[in-house]
């Protein structure tokens, strides 16, 4: 189940590559390192959803699919929801409720527990979103590898934006880090 799961996952995104590169965004002649990220020390944590306090523990049994996002965000966050969306949809009923999709907000001045929620659920009904104190976010983001900043946009009505990263980390059912899918990154 797992194998599968990380199969429809990577099989998206890379559907998502390929689109890219015959949009011409990426060179197919360009310097792609086959080298695989270390897989992170992970672990559990805990967050406010819109039900109150989510734990990663709390899906114990299931394999979950995470990410680090913000719902402002203008591409890299919609596209890996909707990649994380079809792998979903690729499920069938017994297959999904062995899985489930996690959005870590990393812009918690901005998106409300319901906002979060609001917004996951355009994606899939089974996605749970949450956020925290910017502390536990440093924290957790750095156990998992990932990277986000706010950076100010003077000028703009958004008045700054979240550099992130860009991955989906599928955890297995006793809360292991399995495989991480970059955004839109060639296999």
């Amino acid at each position: 189940m797992l194998k599968q799961i990380i199969g429809v996952v990577l099989a998206m995104a890379l559907g998502a590559g390929g689109a890219w590169i015959a949009a011409g965004f990426f060179s197919p002649d360009a310097v792609v390192s086959d080298a695989a990220l270390p897989l992170p020390q992970g672990g559990d944590f805990t967050l406010q959803g819109v039900n109150g306090a989510v734990n990663l523990r709390d899906f114990s049994g299931k394999t979950v699919v995470l990410y680090f996002g913000y719902t402002a965000c203008p591409d890299i966050c919609p596209t890996s929801m909707a990649t994380l969306k079809a792998a979903l949809g690729q499920l069938n009923a017994a297959e999904l409720q062995q899985v489930q999709g996690l959005f870590v907000s990393v812009d918690p001045e901005r998106d409300t527990l319901a906002h979060i929620q609001r917004y996951v659920g355009y994606f899939h009904p089974n996605l749970v979103g949450v956020s925290g104190e910017q502390a536990q976010l440093q924290e957790i983001t750095c156990r998992y590898n990932a990277f986000y900043r706010k950076v100010e946009v003077p000028g703009s009505a958004m008045a700054y934006t979240i550099d992130h990263s860009a991955i989906l980390y599928v955890i297995d059912k006793q809360g292991q880090v399995r495989e991480q899918v970059q955004h839109a990154a060639p296999r």
